[in-house]
């Protein structure tokens, strides 16, 4: 998942600099919502896994 965002962070970065600015944008928010999945599922992920079972 934070493969994804960071692909289209810089996907966004290029196609800013070569003056594509609705592509950019477009793969800015797609990276944003990427990241915020990312760590959504990344703190769900550690607060189930320190469970100990006794």
């Amino acid at each position: 998942m934070l493969n994804y965002a960071i692909t289209f962070f810089v996907i966004a970065i290029i196609a800013a600099v070569l003056g594509f600015g609705g592509i950019a944008g477009s793969a800015a928010s797609i990276a944003q919502v990427l990241f915020l999945v990312f760590l959504v599922l990344a703190v769900i992920s550690f607060l189930t896994g320190r469970r100990r079972v006794i």
